[in-house]
């Protein structure tokens, strides 16, 4: 493997990526994709967003109240000083973060990564004997929780020798032991292929994966969708049900709308009310979730909450065309389908506006190369049907395991999906393969 010069003091998570032979073919031929070498994808998303004059600038919408780009860069920072100076944080050790969505938790996201740690967002739902299983699997040694889900940390921690440097966050006492910190950490000068997060996923086995995702990784999921399908401007105010341990909810609600200079709104448990609710409250002009909660916001949704809604977006599952089709009568707005791997990151084949085919699940996102693999695993020509398999500048590493054999093929990510491609390149699901 070439030498990186990492910035990771703790070397677990480079020494677990699989052999450099077993990546996927990665590319990068979008300009927007040439990253430099020493990277911090922490800098990019909130730093320079202040240094570009964006501080005062609404960056998150809560329950809770709003955050502006200079509250999320003053407490991510005084965040980081508490890893590093009262927990012993160094670069490359792993922290979980464990929380429902909430600002609190966006910036202690960003403490992690601007510190040189590698962030594992849990879901809020996950008990005691999987958090354990994470944290034995990464070796995590950190762990930032939200104090009313504290309980089931606890009891994990009691069962490893793992998560013992625990930190609370979201009550008064961490907010007095922040205040004793200062607001400036400069980000760790990481390399672009210092693992930035890992992400877990149990596939169809139940038995944990862990994707490692780099910090350029981050950076691309929203210079192709993002910039290119979805088109976000600063003037967006994003949406979604998917938490932030989900890529699809990092990706949505992290990284797009700062990516972009624009706005988040974060909602602890999405019902389909409280997703209304937040619409019509804070002009929300982008709405992420899966089709099943499409369909249980089609009898609610009406006049208010479509003053500014412009685009939406399903993913974690297939979009059925009727589905597609009622919400477009309802609404006026076709939904953008969209499928993504916790593998890959986020989505690599969709398509938006009057490119869009109900019932399709769209056409490679620029930065990607999609095709369907016959059973040698050769490409096949449009009107064949296969398994899925994709190229671009992210793609698949497990963390120390052998199923990484199985998911790369070629250069190729293989998904565990069966899908179609018409003559005029359009991608339709079949099944799981």
């Amino acid at each position: 493997m070439p030498t990186v010069a990492t910035a990771h003091i703790d070397s677990f998570a480079r020494d677990h990526l699989p052999p450099r032979e077993q990546w996927p073919e990665f590319r990068f031929e979008l300009p927007e994709l040439a990253y430099p070498e020493r990277l911090n994808c922490a800098r990019v998303l909130l730093d320079e967003a202040v240094d570009e004059g964006h501080g005062e600038r609404s960056a998150l919408h809560a329950a809770s109240g709003t955050w502006s780009y200079n509250q999320v860069l003053e407490t991510s920072c005084r965040i980081a000083h508490v890893l590093v100076e009262d927990l012993g944080l160094v670069p490359g050790n792993r922290v979980l973060l464990r929380g429902a969505n909430t600002p609190w938790l966006v910036a202690c996201w960003f403490a992690v990564i601007r510190a040189g740690g590698i962030a594992v967002t849990t879901m809020p739902m996950l008990r005691a004997g999987e958090l354990a299983v994470i944290a034995e699997k990464a070796q995590i040694s950190h762990a930032l929780c939200d104090a009313r889900l504290a309980e089931e940390l606890e009891q994990a921690a009691g069962d490893t020798p793992w998560l013992q440097r625990r930190l609370l966050f979201g009550d008064s006492a961490f907010e007095k032991r922040l205040d004793s910190k200062p607001t400036q950490f400069p980000c760790i000068d990481t390399h672009q292929e210092d693992v930035a997060l890992l992400a877990f996923t149990s596939g169809t086995t139940g038995v944990p994966k862990a994707t490692m995702h780099f910090h350029r990784d981050v950076l691309a999921m929203s210079d192709t969708f993002a910039r290119y399908i979805l088109r976000t401007s600063p003037d967006d105010i994003y949406l979604g049900s998917p938490p932030l341990g989900f890529t699809f909810g990092l990706g949505a609600l992290l990284v797009f709308p700062f990516r972009f200079r624009a706005a988040s709104v974060l909602v602890e448990a999405p019902s389909p009310d409280k997703l209304l609710a937040a619409i019509e409250q804070f002009g929300v002009t982008a709405l992420f979730t899966a089709p099943t909660a499409y369909r249980s916001l089609l009898g609610e949704i009406d006049e208010r909450h479509l003053r500014t809604l412009k685009t939406c977006v399903s993913a974690g599952e297939p979009l059925p065309r009727a589905t597609s089709d009622a919400w477009h009568d309802r609404t006026g707005i076709r939904i953008i389908d969209g499928i993504g791997t916790t593998e890959m990151i986020h989505i690599f084949l969709s398509c938006a506006g009057e490119e869009i085919r109900p019932g399709s699940t769209g056409k490679p996102v620029p930065g990607y190369e999609v095709c369907v693999l016959d059973e040698r695993n050769r490409p096949l020509p449009p009107g064949n049907s296969g398994r899925l398999a994709v190229k671009g500048p992210t793609g698949c590493r497990y963390l120390g395991d052998k199923r990484q054999r199985d998911y790369v093929i070629d250069g190729w990510n293989v998904t565990a999906d069966r899908y179609r491609v018409d003559e005029d390149g359009y991608f339709w699901f079949i099944a799981r393969a």
